[in-house]
């Protein structure tokens, strides 16, 4: 019976384990990093993996259920889309450390895991599973461009989240300096970026299209510079600049990192931001009390870049060359 289902959902409560898990992931991971003198790191890395497997596994099935339940497509309202941008953070967590094998995908799987949970949370304080604005009662255009945007939204995330590490590992450590594979751990992360930000374009590009193509169906009119739509031309806009910076070499490793922690800043404005406006076709998501949690993770993020800006000599892995 779906009610009896719904009920040993609820009482199962799938995303509040796995965000507990995380937890766990990122003490995992920060050991390995920490006992790489040891030798310790391999073991725990892979541990960690392991348990992000398990975890995804249920990740995935709670969405599934969700599904089921609501009978809709996986994102349907904020609360469903903070959800399953963290599906899509966590699965590109896991290709990059199947790919790189240095704790890097383990560590963007726990932290993007366990931010998007808590963000869903506090949306709604737990799932509302809440009926649907008329102007978004459509099986396909839900299955199509919201979840293509939201793809476009996690991997532009994660990227920013990898120069974060890039960032905080560069002026901390001397981590972006140690050996791994045929290169150093620098080299890599900026690799990683660059790979997810192909995804990035890719996905919030097409995301946007069929935007437009769902506008002119609901309508008339495929472009209206409404906000929401404005906040998603950012997003491929910012992309396309950094990808052409980094091709044109305006860039190094270290601008590619402050201009993807500046992507997230973007993200957000269009996730949140435009629908505290209050204005537009598209402001259905207002949430009491966002505003102010957006201001502060937006001047976390120019903290970090003013914190990038730092002289090489100021930071322990370049100062380490010399």
């Amino acid at each position: 019976m779906p009610v009896d289902f719904e009920a040993f959902f609820n009482h199962f409560s799938p995303f509040y384990n796995c965000a507990v898990l995380y937890v766990f992931v990122f003490v995992l991971t920060a050991s390995a990093w920490l006992t790489a003198p040891l030798g310790w790191n391999r073991p725990l890395n892979w541990a960690a993996f392991g348990l992000v497997l398990l975890i995804f596994a249920v990740h995935t099935y709670a969405i599934v259920a969700r599904i089921h339940i609501s009978g809709r497509p996986p994102v349907t309202n904020l609360y469903g889309s903070a959800i399953f941008i963290g599906w899509g953070c966590v699965l590109l967590g896991l290709i990059l450390e199947w790919i790189f094998r240095i704790g890097v995908g383990n560590m963007v799987a726990a932290v993007s895991g366990f931010a998007t949970l808590l963000v869903a949370h506090f949306l709604a304080d737990g799932d509302t599973l809440a009926v649907l604005q008329a102007v978004l009662d459509t099986q396909f255009w839900l299955a199509t461009h919201v979840v293509t945007v939201i793809l476009g939204y996690a991997t532009t995330y994660v990227a920013g989240l990898l120069g974060i590490l890039y960032i905080l590992g560069g002026v901390f450590s001397t981590a972006l300096q140690a050996r791994a594979g045929n290169g150093t751990v620098g080299k890599m992360l900026t690799t990683m970026i660059y790979g997810t930000l192909c995804f990035s374009i890719f996905f919030s590009f097409v995301g946007t299209v069929l935007g437009g193509l769902w506008a002119d169906d609901s309508w008339g009119r495929f472009w209206g510079w409404d906000p929401k739509e404005n906040g998603a031309l950012i997003i491929v806009l910012w992309n396309a600049l950094v990808l052409h910076a980094r091709w044109g070499k305006i860039v190094k490793d270290r601008g590619l990192a402050m201009l993807v922690v500046a992507g997230n800043i973007a993200v957000s404005w269009s996730w949140f931001g435009v629908n505290e406006l209050g204005i537009g076709l598209h402001s259905y998501g207002f949430t009491e009390g966002v505003l102010k949690w957006l201001g502060i993770f937006v001047a976390s993020q120019l903290l970090l870049i003013a914190l990038a800006c730092l002289p090489p000599q100021r930071w322990l892995s370049f100062r380490s060359e010399n």
